[in-house]
């Protein structure tokens, strides 16, 4: 199954990057997917120096259909049909639930949720015609539990799970997978903004931040990307053929089971 076309969003850092370096790396042509071109363009370089392919399309919002479709069309036209998509855009806003407003909780729910939902649906007659296919969906334990001050996140990645699941019992007797990865706090620049914001709210240090963090953890230590990527990578092999419907936690026993 390796040589095969995937596409991921957000590829251009963070879980999203680490995520197309581990599958160039298995041998994927990766379609690196995202807004903006420059982190796109260097995380090809990187691809591409390691004997790997991978072509960037950028001003690719997953919030706007059209731009859905055309990036997505872009991709196959480049690549072939996409026997792999990863859903890793997204991002994490902290806030009081009563200072969570309208326009907020809007624009988590539609990058989050609702742009896993466009890209899929975009992407899914290439994924079966490409066979074997295989969708893994960057969730969080967030999914998977309650988070205080990101209740417009915890709620996005909650529905992320559930669309999983339920697309999963729906392609079951097809030769398509749908899974989640769950990350914990996991090392990644969408942190380095939770902890500006933890640092602003209470008083403490980067470093007092980042342990609490850490804390939430059972191994003591935040994940990494590459952890994270690691699972995909596995996901997407023919050696998880008969796993699907999964919410799986990468977060050291923070949540167990999914």
């Amino acid at each position: 199954m390796n040589r095969r076309h995937a596409l991921v969003t957000g590829a251009g850092s963070g879980i999203g990057k680490a995520i197309a370096l581990a599958l160039a790396a298995d041998g994927h042509i990766v379609s690196l997917v995202g807004r903006r071109a420059a982190p796109l363009e260097a995380v090809k370089e990187e691809i591409h120096s390691s004997g790997g392919e991978a072509h960037v399309h950028h001003e690719f919002d997953v919030t706007d259909p059209a731009a859905v479709e055309q990036g997505i069309s872009a991709a196959i036209a480049k690549s072939g049909e996409i026997a792999v998509l990863v859903n890793c855009a997204g991002e994490a806003p902290s806030a009081p639930f009563e200072k969570t407003d309208l326009s907020l909780w809007q624009r988590v729910l539609t990058v989050n949720l609702t742009g896993v939902f466009l890209v899929t649906q975009a992407a899914l007659a290439s994924v079966r015609r490409a066979g074997n296919g295989r969708i893994v969906n960057v969730a969080s334990t967030a999914g998977l539990t309650g988070y205080a001050y990101v209740s417009a996140y915890c709620a996005s990645k909650h529905g992320v799970i559930g669309l999983t699941r339920a697309l999963a019992l729906e392609l079951a007797r097809t030769d398509v997978t749908v899974n989640a990865v769950c990350p914990g706090f996991t090392d990644t620049p969408l942190i380095d903004g939770a902890l500006d914001t933890i640092s602003e709210k209470t008083g403490r240090s980067r470093e007092e931040a980042r342990a609490s963090l850490a804390r939430s953890n059972p191994q003591g230590r935040l994940v990494t990307p590459d952890e994270v990527a690691h699972t995909v990578s596995w996901l997407v092999s023919e050696k998880a053929t008969a796993i699907t419907g999964q919410a799986i936690p990468v977060a050291g026993g923070e949540v167990l089971g999914g």
